[in-house]
């Protein structure tokens, strides 16, 4: 290298970090020129805690709809535009209700707004929501239920099987050997060989066994006034009697079903990745008896008269279950309305 043009030194050929480059003063990540825009707190006045408008907690409201989690924040989005062109400081629980309303139906349509409306009914009502979820072993219960629950505001999600867990710390496999061993292969405990179909013998003997504990549950409902979700493979229509807490309680039945067997075989690949402690093989190697158990349960559900979802899209299955809820719960605000009235009409 020539005298006339010396090495330099190690630290001027370092280049320059973010926070060296930019001018003194502007904060990292932030355009120059650029300010800080807060937007302004707009109060929903009549409400108690006096809380301002928030898009988080609004899109977990308009997610009743069965709108997706994204969508249902770019409706929140929306709507706070709209308060902010406004340039008032508050508005009211209902003037928001309504502002919903027309967001929904411009952004997402008109089955979505009609949900929302259905819901803004269903607030109305004097009783607990109850919604149970049954199906074979791998039908997707237990990821319907959680989002089902985020979705309609419910925080209490119960799985059968987790009161089976009660039941055996309860009842020794000597006392109750069908409460010990999962539902599609309660067959093979059997104390005696029945003379029908092993698998269903064992399946009904178990379901009438935790249906015990899911009759307690709706009989908390009831008394708590709590909303509740039930889902597990012993929810079976024929077992459960929603009909005894009509007063107290509104109970919505439904049955996911899986009908393509080599969907229903991926879902347990699936579930097998998610949960270490349940490997594939032992859904697989007892895959037929799943699947008998799902032929019973369909048929008990349509003999007695309770929807079956089938479960080959998550959304639309989802979206399926919440416009069941809200049409029940849309029924019943209704009759309550009709009976009302009649009451009124025949005391005057």
């Amino acid at each position: 290298m020539s005298a006339e043009n010396p090495p330099r030194d190690r630290s001027e050929m370092k280049p320059r970090t973010r926070s060296e480059s930019r001018p003194e003063g502007r904060p990292e990540g932030r355009p120059e020129g650029r300010k800080d825009q807060k937007s302004p707190q707009i109060l929903i006045e009549d409400e108690l805690t006096g809380l301002p408008y928030s898009k988080g907690l609004h899109a977990s409201e308009v997610m009743v709809t069965g709108l997706a989690p994204h969508r249902a924040y770019q409706v929140a989005e929306a709507i706070e535009e709209r308060l902010i062109e406004r340039a008032t400081p508050s508005i009211s629980s209902h003037e928001l209700a309504e502002l919903t309303l027309t967001v929904i139906e411009e952004l997402a349509g008109e089955r979505y707004a009609e949900n929302y409306r259905r819901w803004r009914q269903v607030e109305d009502l004097e009783v607990p929501i109850v919604v149970m979820i049954g199906g074979t072993t791998g039908v997707g219960k237990s990821t319907i239920a959680t989002q089902l629950a985020t979705r309609l505001g419910i925080v209490r999600v119960v799985a059968t099987d987790a009161i089976r867990e009660v039941m055996r710390a309860l009842f020794s496999r000597e006392l109750m050997p069908a409460l010990h061993t999962s539902s599609f292969d309660a067959g093979s405990v059997l104390r005696e060989p029945p003379t029908r179909d092993a698998v269903i013998v064992g399946f009904r003997e178990q379901t009438a066994a935790v249906a015990v504990g899911v009759h307690a549950l709706l009989d908390r409902a009831a008394m708590e006034g709590t909303s509740l979700i039930i889902e597990g493979a012993h929810i079976v229509p024929g077992f459960l009697d929603p009909a005894a807490w009509e007063d107290r309680v509104l109970a919505v039945p439904v049955i996911l079903t899986v009908e393509e067997e080599d969907v229903h075989r991926r879902h347990f690949s699936v579930r097998a990745s998610d949960h270490a402690g349940r490997p594939a093989s032992h859904y697989l190697d007892s895959f037929d008896n799943i699947r008998r158990v799902q032929r019973y349960i369909k048929s008990q559900a349509l003999s007695h008269g309770v929807p079956v979802v089938p479960n080959y899209n998550f959304d639309r299955s989802l979206s399926s279950v919440i416009d069941l809820v809200m049409e029940r719960a849309t029924e019943r605000t209704g009759d309550r309305t009709r009976v009302g009235l009649a009451t009124e009409g025949g005391s005057s």
